[in-house]
């Protein structure tokens, strides 16, 4: 599945064509000024595609065009993806959410959590409960990023070289172990932080049903879903359709992220549930898709509709958004007015976010800049691809979700 092909009018699903317009016109000018190599869009309503825009360069260097086919890296847009495959298990009995995660890690039994000091020199505490399934789910279980810069343990992280990914040669198996063996930043439960936990996530997957990640995603996500362009790695025939990775250079325009872009031209012997994914428009279109459509797509279904409800409401404890209950740093979503579920950021206060959407609305993104949102209330779905990090650079996603929002006129 390479192509993703509009197959409605937007009246016919209650937009406006012209107002929908605003949208390529916005972000044209991101391209235009030097922001933005390029970029791919892509709208749903009711199942509908009613726009699909591409502009600007995959490819800077080569000056080769953003095409139906392109190759994004979707980093955290993998989440999702493991969440769901996490569910798919507890649909089947083979796992609990309540699970303490060291059934299928043992090292995450008897955790440490941080209380004072340097990194250097961290005094510790035993943690008051296991760290469970619904933790890592939520990004509740104390675990964090290297790249965070927010607290001693993220310096700790660091020192081990756990910043955007692993050293080199360490697979997710050993990477878990690894992180067992370092404090949690607060106990589990307490608090939400941005974090490692859908790596660990992943490695429950693998333990849980007995396969590698990738083949698990294979066989029970992407082969039934069609998603036959999204892995862990570009194969060499598929290079000429990867999108290269930029950052903002100081001195103006964009600097290419060669070290981090070419990672995915590699077999990875680490198998990223949290970031590792490359996928098309079309590809994570069919995901959205599924969840939109209550966990089935085209006859094949992942999740039973009651899962997908309780994956998509807001998990945070007494329904406290991300501002109360997590902590100040870098995140794929705005804090105020926004909780979170079992993998997804959910507005749960419209007005709050200062965003024109509705509550229940479900999102992420990934870390190069790419976003999506489903919003049931409204019935849409709205991809955005392009390959700029960090993805707090610019306001791409208020300013997506505001200006499909213009358009929909019913």
């Amino acid at each position: 599945m390479t192509q993703l092909k509009v197959d409605a009018e937007p009246g016919e699903v209650g937009l406006d064509a012209g107002r929908l317009q605003r949208v390529d016109s916005h972000f044209r000018r991101y391209v235009d000024d030097g922001k933005l190599a390029g970029w791919t869009i892509a709208v749903a309503r009711r199942g509908r595609v009613v726009h699909v825009s591409h502009h600007g360069l995959a490819d800077v260097e080569a000056d080769r065009p953003v095409a139906d086919d392109t190759l994004w890296r979707i980093y955290s847009m993998t989440k999702p993806i493991t969440s769901v495959a996490a569910l798919m298990l507890y649909e089947r009995g083979a796992l609990e959410l309540t699970d303490p995660v060291a059934r299928y890690i043992p090292a995450f039994a008897d955790m440490r959590v941080y209380k004072a000091g340097s990194a250097a020199n961290p005094a510790t505490v035993s943690a008051t409960e296991p760290v469970r399934v619904w933790h890592l789910l939520t990004h509740t279980a104390g675990l964090t990023y290297g790249f965070h810069h927010a607290h001693p343990v993220d310096e700790i992280y660091r020192a081990k070289g756990f910043e955007f990914g692993v050293p080199r040669g360490m697979d997710l198996a050993t990477a878990c172990e690894h992180w067992a063996q370092l404090p949690l930043v607060f106990q589990p439960g307490a608090e939400w932080n941005y974090s490692v936990a859908t790596d660990v996530l992943g490695r429950v997957v693998e333990v849980a049903s007995g396969q590698s990640l990738d083949a698990f995603f294979a066989e029970h996500v992407f082969g039934p879903l069609g998603m036959d362009d999204t892995a862990f790695s570009v194969t060499p025939d598929d290079l000429d359709r990867l999108a290269a990775l930029y950052m903002p250079n100081p001195a103006g325009g964009l600097f290419r992220n060669t070290a981090m872009g070419e990672a995915v031209t590699r077999e990875p012997v680490f198998l990223s549930g949290g970031g590792g994914l490359v996928s098309t428009a079309a590809d994570y279109h069919a995901f959205t898709q599924m969840l939109a459509r209550r966990g089935e797509l085209d006859g094949a279904r992942l999740l039973g509709p009651r899962t997908v409800a309780y994956m998509t409401r807001n998990h945070l404890p007494g329904g406290a958004d991300l501002e109360t209950f997590g902590r100040p740093i870098f995140a794929e979503s705005t804090f105020r007015g926004v909780g979170f579920g079992l993998g997804f950021s959910v507005v749960t206060d419209a007005a709050a976010g200062k965003a024109i959407t509705n509550e229940g609305e479900y999102a992420w993104g990934g870390l190069a800049s790419t976003a999506f949102y489903v919003d049931p209330a409204e019935d849409v779905t709205a991809m955005f691809f392009t390959q700029l990090m960090p993805s707090s650079t610019y306001p791409i996603r208020p300013q997506l979700r505001a200006l499909v929002s213009q358009a929909i006129m019913d």
